[in-house]
């Protein structure tokens, strides 16, 4: 049995230094005609892009309809791009090579994007670093309601291409909305510290595993190729 793999982006794949915050901060005062600063008016990590823009309208006092908000997110999609090269982001800490190592010795092992980022959002960022050529299907945000629905949609299109083992779906994040996403659907979550939480906050929630940073691509292939084995309490690296 081979497991399946939902990915998150942010915080786990990747960090942009803050620079998708240009987007959004700009896209808001195009909007609104007001100053925003994603960066201390909301804790956004682990939030879907339609949630931020909820979250932004009512941290500015500003009654928004579901209209409004899609305006803003489609805004800030068109603005991301060019917003990206304002900040020094990296790929985070062997990322590139476990997706290499997927790709090139473990097709078997199937991955899929799993992110609270529109499509849009998801392909400029992906593309920007250099991991849309290694990772490009999967769900996608494309509206206000909870994560657990972006879940759903991955582990159907996963279904559609191939079986799902009980227990071998493993969603791979970076804060306890991730754990809370992967509880929704069944899913076992590798908790990885490399974003907004730290990993005695994420092992709180009772992840399948929880880890600093990714583990280098041999270790990596060991731990996911264990995660049929029921009952194990979370653990810790």
């Amino acid at each position: 049995m081979s497991p399946v793999l939902f990915w998150d982006i942010d915080g786990t794949l990747l960090a942009t230094g803050g620079a998708g915050m240009f987007a959004w901060n700009d896209a808001v005062k195009e909007h609104t005609g007001r100053d925003f600063d994603l960066k201390t008016a909301i804790r956004s990590a682990g939030f879907t892009d339609y949630q931020i823009g909820v979250r932004t309208f009512e941290v500015l006092g500003i009654p928004a309809s579901s209209a409004d908000v899609d305006r803003l997110v489609r805004r800030y999609e068109e603005l991301l791009p060019a917003s990206l090269f304002r900040k020094d982001g990296v790929v985070l800490p062997n990322v590139r090579a476990i997706l290499e190592r997927l790709r090139d010795d473990r097709p078997d092992v199937r991955s899929y994007l799993l992110t609270g980022n529109t499509a849009a959002g998801a392909r400029a960022k992906l593309t920007h670093y250099g991991l849309w050529e290694l990772l490009s299907r999967g769900a996608f945000c494309v509206d206000a309601t909870a994560r657990a629905g972006i879940a759903a949609r991955a582990l159907a299109l996963a279904r559609d291409e191939g079986p799902v083992p009980d227990g071998m779906a493993i969603v791979i994040g970076d804060t306890p909305h991730d754990i809370e996403c992967a509880n929704a659907v069944g899913a076992r979550t590798l908790a990885v510290a490399t974003g907004g939480y730290d990993l005695d906050e994420l092992t709180s929630h009772r992840p399948w595993h929880g880890c600093a940073e990714l583990p280098a691509p041999d270790d990596f292939l060991a731990l996911i190729s264990t995660a049929h084995a029921a009952g194990e309490p979370a653990r810790r690296e």
